[in-house]
């Protein structure tokens, strides 16, 4: 029986600034064909946008150029192991120029491929007279937009390699397509493959947040604990039909297992029967999770359908000015004076704006840490007794000046105010920063052309569309509860966390909150107990919007969506959780109901 051909890929990064030691390990102990890199979470757009601004030769994440490749090159080089970037950011050629001049003075000859055509900054202009709206909001394009970047998908990447390229650096693209491309590349998948781009579009899903697949922001974080000094990180190891598996180095820490990749698989999907991307609609409501063996997870039953006639793009407009004062209080009464502390500097400020004529703050917020400040009405007794907070306190005003004031006004008042408090942070007074705020809107995918180059020298690419397109898909959720089988007379309640696992996320203004069940028999009692009402009941703290439920049977899973909860996005908002990264440790307290019987040989 001949063996189908398999690709293995690795994910070295998940954010800018995750571990180098990360590409390292993958390269020398992974037995790679592929090393892969996603960089560019939208907040990060918006620090290579300013980063841009003040240089033409910035813009991109220098971490990929001197951090990553520099010191494995050689390596790279001599094992054959291809690599897909969007380390590009907003300066494509600029980290590809910066790439191929370490290449040089390292003698190492490599083909540089690069992914252009995203940027429609110039287009800026264009775009709002012909009266584009946010894709949300439904809010007119606001005045100070300096950055526009589309969504690219896959092909143009599997284009790059198909002309000879030994690394692709591409801009903005959606994360999941530096594994994707190569593997349409690698077994000459179509535009009307959709089940196996879906299924290509999940692995690299699962690669893209590095090792959160591996046990990394695991909810039993103590069945990984040991290892965190040399976690693991995940590689996907990829058949022609589509079908994958998860597994990590040998030797490395961690955990390749059911919770731990489903809870990424979950991480900020929203609809999962309608994942949209540019090369495909996902549906993983049916997906299974097979553990085969030892850090060895098979991936199987995903489903895609055609893609929309859209591209997302992501913009950036300039929003006013932010700072941050932080003050560690201790003592009796810490609460009650941080909070009075905070009110008294606001009422200060407030008073020496208007006789300066700088107007009020555009938003304020208070953080109380150290007392719950996170979970709002459900902050449990201690949290009004504790006796060490930091008083943190996010302004945000329209003029740089206003804020100056606030800055020197924070350690002005230090003999004036509260007793029992010393710096936190940098010393120093607070630093203010211009605020970079996201306006995302759609834009016709017939008016984007990606360019592919190989070495600064266009090649072919030619753009490919699918036999049909699909309507954006209609949101479907809460579907109808499983029965409820029990022989207890005895109903006992639990916290959500012994029943199930989580992982959280924001999407824009929005949060994603994955659950994944420990057994199957616990689905249907955690589905009657959590429910839509329930949810946004418990995060009544931060939910302005809906919340909604949606099924994934294959994983006995529930993903929800809590709408307008960040205070306008991760690039802008004041929230002390500004990712919504805390809210799946939020929700595993949720109580839930269930016979007594069900969980009794729970650990």
């Amino acid at each position: 029986m001949i063996r189908s051909k398999t690709i293995r890929i690795g994910g070295a990064s998940g954010y800018w600034g995750d571990s180098q030691e990360a590409p390292r390990q993958l390269v020398l102990k992974g037995n790679l064909d592929y090393l892969v890199f996603d960089y560019l979470a939208e907040v990060t757009m918006s620090i290579l946008v300013r980063a841009k601004e003040k240089s033409p030769d910035l813009g991109y994440a220098r971490d990929f150029v001197d951090l990553a490749m520099k010191p494995l090159l050689h390596e790279i080089k001599a094992r054959g192991i291809k690599v897909v970037a969007n380390a590009g950011g907003v300066n494509v050629a600029a980290c590809a120029a910066a790439l191929a001049k370490v290449a040089e003075e390292a003698g190492v000859d490599i083909k540089i491929g690069t992914v252009e055509g995203d940027n429609l900054t110039e287009e800026i202009e264009s775009l709002r007279s012909e009266g584009i709206t946010e894709m949300f909001s439904g809010g007119a394009m606001p005045d100070g937009m300096i950055s526009a970047n589309a969504y690219l998908g896959a092909f143009p990447i599997a284009a790059a390699l198909d002309h000879g390229a030994d690394v692709v650096i591409t801009g903005r693209c959606v994360d999941s397509a530096v594994t994707l491309g190569p593997l349409i590349h690698e077994f000459g998948w179509t535009v009307d493959d959709y089940d196996k781009l879906a299924s290509g579009t999940l692995a690299g899903h699962i690669l893209e947040c590095g090792a959160q697949a591996t046990g990394g922001n695991f909810t039993d974080w103590r069945d990984t604990v040991d290892g965190w000094d040399d976690m693991g990180y995940p590689i996907a190891v990829c058949r022609e039909d589509g079908d994958f598996a998860i597994t990590k180095p040998d030797g490395t820490g961690g955990l390749v297992a059911r919770l731990t990749v489903g809870e990424q698989i979950l991480y900020e999907i929203g609809d999962p029967e309608a994942y949209i991307l540019p090369d495909v609609i996902c549906d993983f409501s049916g997906v299974t999770l097979t553990e085969t063996k030892k850090d060895w997870l098979d991936v199987a039953n995903v489903k895609g359908r055609a893609p929309t006639s859209a591209y997302k793009v992501s913009g950036t407009y300039k929003d006013g000015y932010r700072a941050t004062a932080a003050t560690v209080i201790t003592g009796f009464d810490a609460v009650e004076k941080g909070r009075a502390f905070a009110d008294a500097l606001l009422k200060r400020t407030r008073r020496l704006f208007v006789e300066r004529n700088l107007g009020d703050y555009r938003d304020t917020a208070v953080h109380i840490i150290g007392a719950q400040t996170l979970w709002g009405e459900n902050a449990d007794e201690h949290a009004a007794v504790a006796r060490e907070i930091i008083t943190q306190i996010e302004v945000k005003h329209d003029e740089r000046t206003a804020l100056e004031l606030f800055s020197k006004e924070t350690t002005g008042v230090g003999l004036s105010m509260t007793t029992g408090r010393c710096s936190a942070g940098a010393a120093g007074r607070p630093k203010i920063t211009p605020v970079v705020a996201q306006f995302a809107f759609q834009i016709d995918k017939a008016r984007i052309l990606p360019e592919v180059f190989i070495n600064n020298k266009p090649v072919k690419f030619e753009k490919k569309v699918p036999r049909e397109y699909s309507s954006i898909p209609e949101t479907r959720h809460a579907a109808p509860e499983s029965p409820l089988n029990s022989t207890s007379d005895v109903m006992v309640e639990v916290p959500l966390i012994t029943l199930a696992a989580a992982r959280s996320g924001d999407k824009g203004n929005n949060a994603n909150v994955g659950v994944i069940a420990r057994k199957s028999d616990y689905l249907p009692w955690i589905k009657q107990s959590a429910t839509e009402e329930a949810v946004k009941k418990y995060f009544g703290h931060v939910v302005e919007g809906e919340v909604m439920r949606f099924d994934l049977p294959g994983m006995n899973a529930v993903n929800f969506l809590l709408t307008n909860c960040l205070g306008g996005g991760g690039t802008s908002t004041l929230h002390l959780d500004n990712l919504a990264k805390t809210y799946a440790q939020q929700i595993l307290a949720l109580p839930i109901k269930v016979p007594g019987d069900l969980i009794e040989n729970q650990v």
